[in-house]
């Protein structure tokens, strides 16, 4: 079958891999797709909301499956928008329509959803300009130190956490008096801050049934020993070597049943996957938060662990027989470790050239923030590469991934060395 992949990073990369080897694909097209995703697919030079170009080009071309990596064009309706059109509707997305899509949209909507299917979430409560006020008296209230949350979109930057009052009431009014993250926050959700270690679970379901995908640990920050800015991520692993069977048997019977029938019962349909970010409390799981996309970088440890073909689980959403599709995951150990640009996530220069990527022979490389100029790949962005290797044991992965990501040259490269060695 024809299959179209909606975006451009190393997650969309990780995806155009594990697709171009099933037997099931005749065609595999990325749009943008980046400088690597060329070597599974072919490029198609289409924004990711450009709603009627993918609609255009999947008609010409006889898409038969378009699996959207990013949350933008979910949140802004594009399974709605191949819904809404006779000529198109007839081709599977594989992704939430829009409301569904406001379980990561809305930071609102999605602690009102757990409240209401009793999924343990942290306490919390949402304010907006016409009750700013409160908003500060509540604070005086809680606990230290507290979590503020636009309730929108703000490209992984909108969770604030304020160790003092002072802190918290400043950047509440910053926040929605201010503006400080444009229409995003003009809800802020204030919530109780848990202390724990954060893992993230992944679910792929056909809004009936649903499959649990590998689990994985990322890593935020920007220096060694987790310190300074928050990134979109680092590196990744998995499996997590504390999420234990009986952890993810809470996992499953305490969140991602009742999220599935929660969303039935509230008739959200939904054909996609389901990222739940989790906070570890002392054995006792809590959801943080939804994405209605698969993460980055976890997808690049995650895939290579899926034995199943993905296509087939792909298909078994689309038409709805989920339940009846073969699914197997490797007992190996994958790493990720991301390269990035030298002064991400702050101000950072592009166009670099990237050189000694066909040396790196254990590991899988993802292409992230690259494009080719004049026969040279450069980079293309904060996060560049992602070096992924699978092996039997965590400490050897952990060894492999690392020793390949210094393999890779460009000026200005610059990678954690610590990814995962906090568990061994």
């Amino acid at each position: 079958m024809n299959i179209l992949i909606v975006g451009s990073g190393g997650r969309e990369s990780a995806f155009a891999y594990k697709i171009a080897q099933s037997p099931k694909l005749t065609n595999l097209y990325i749009a943008p797709g980046n400088a690597g995703t060329e070597q599974y697919g072919k490029n198609v030079n289409l924004k990711v909301t450009d709603f009627e170009g993918i609609a255009a080009f999947a008609l010409s071309n006889n898409i038969e499956i378009i699996l959207v990596g990013p949350e933008e064009p979910l949140v802004k309706g594009i399974h709605d928008y191949f819904l809404g059109r006779e000529d198109i509707k007839h081709i599977a997305v594989i992704g939430p329509q829009q409301l569904g899509a406001q379980l990561e949209g809305s930071k609102d909507f999605s602690k009102e959803f757990m409240s209401r299917h009793n999924i343990p979430t942290a306490a919390y409560k949402s304010f907006n300009q016409s009750n700013l006020e409160e908003g500060l008296a509540y604070l005086e209230t809680q606990k230290l130190p507290i979590v503020l949350k636009a309730d929108g979109l703000a490209a992984g930057k909108g969770v604030l956490i304020c160790e003092t009052l002072d802190d918290a009431k400043s950047e509440l009014t910053a926040m929605i008096a201010d503006a400080k993250f444009g229409a995003a926050s003009s809800v802020v959700v204030i919530e109780e801050f848990l202390k724990g270690i954060e893992l993230s679970v992944f679910v792929l379901t056909d809004g009936e049934s649903y499959k649990v995908l590998p689990s994985a640990k990322d890593y935020k920050r920007i220096g060694e020993g987790d310190t300074g800015l928050n990134t979109g991520g680092m590196g990744s692993i998995s499996p997590v070597p504390f999420a234990n069977q009986d952890f993810l048997t809470k996992v499953e019977d305490r969140i991602i049943k009742p999220t599935v029938e929660g969303l039935k019962k509230d008739n959200i349909p939904y054909k996609g996957f389901i990222f739940i970010g989790l906070m570890n409390v002392d054995g006792e799981p809590f959801v943080i938060e939804y994405n209605v996309r698969m993460g980055d970088p976890e997808t690049e440890s995650v895939l290579p662990r899926i034995e199943s073909d993905l296509v087939d689980l792909l298909e078994g959403v689309a038409k709805g027989d989920l339940a009846n599709r073969s699914y197997t995951v490797s007992s190996k150990t994958a790493v990720t470790v991301m390269l990035v640009s030298g002064g991400y996530p702050g101000d950072y220069e592009s166009g670099k050239v990237i050189s000694n990527i066909e040396n790196v022979k254990e590991s899988i490389v993802f292409h992230a923030g690259t494009k080719e100029v004049n026969g040279e790949v450069v980079t293309a962005g904060g996060r560049v590469i992602a070096v992924t290797t699978l092996q039997d044991d965590l400490f050897t992965a952990l060894q492999q991934a690392t020793a390949d990501a210094g393999r890779i040259f460009y000026q200005g490269k610059y990678f954690r060395t610590d990814i995962g060695f906090d568990l061994i």
